[in-house]
């Protein structure tokens, strides 16, 4: 936990990781869709990578197992919609079949892939670091769309439905 701890403040303090993250996000402000793609353990990163999004930028972000692309996924890729990579080795057969539709593919892992259009280092792997890109770039992409970060529409501090 303490190596997670360390590696959050680099990633956080790191002016330059921050400088392209919020680079990022000015060329994803206009985009309607944005896709997140995860295997095993970075599956669930992915659905946490979306719902960030959703629910600070209102941005349409859906987050996807790497192998269910064929059901349907990959129907709604067209040229340049963005798609956040999730992962290591595992993932990159599911990048270059995006890739292939002409999707822009932003990874973010540990290590720089050539199928890659963008890639976001990871310091280490962990789910806590890893979350912490989707965060920056839900952030960085609500400032960027001018949305009241602190105040996301729509959203109950508490669940009252039985």
């Amino acid at each position: 936990l303490l190596k997670d701890s360390l590696a959050i403040n680099e990633m956080v303090d790191d002016l330059y990781f921050n400088n392209q993250i919020n680079n990022l996000s000015r060329k994803l402000k206009d985009k309607k869709d944005l896709f997140i793609i995860g295997r095993d353990v970075y599956y669930p990163i992915a659905l946490e990578a979306a719902l960030k999004i959703k629910e600070v930028s209102y941005v349409h972000a859906e987050g996807f197992a790497g192998g269910e692309l064929k059901h349907g996924t990959l129907a709604l890729i067209e040229k340049d919609v963005p798609c956040l990579v999730y992962g290591d080795h595992n993932i990159i057969g599911n990048a270059q079949e995006i890739k292939a539709r002409g999707g822009f593919i932003i990874g973010v892992a540990e290590k720089k892939n050539p199928v890659y259009d963008l890639f976001i280092k990871l310091p280490r792997e962990s789910p806590i670091v890893n979350v912490i890109p989707a965060q920056l770039i839900a952030y960085f992409l609500a400032k960027e769309k001018g949305c009241d970060i602190d105040k996301c529409r729509n959203l109950a501090k508490s669940v009252t439905v039985k």
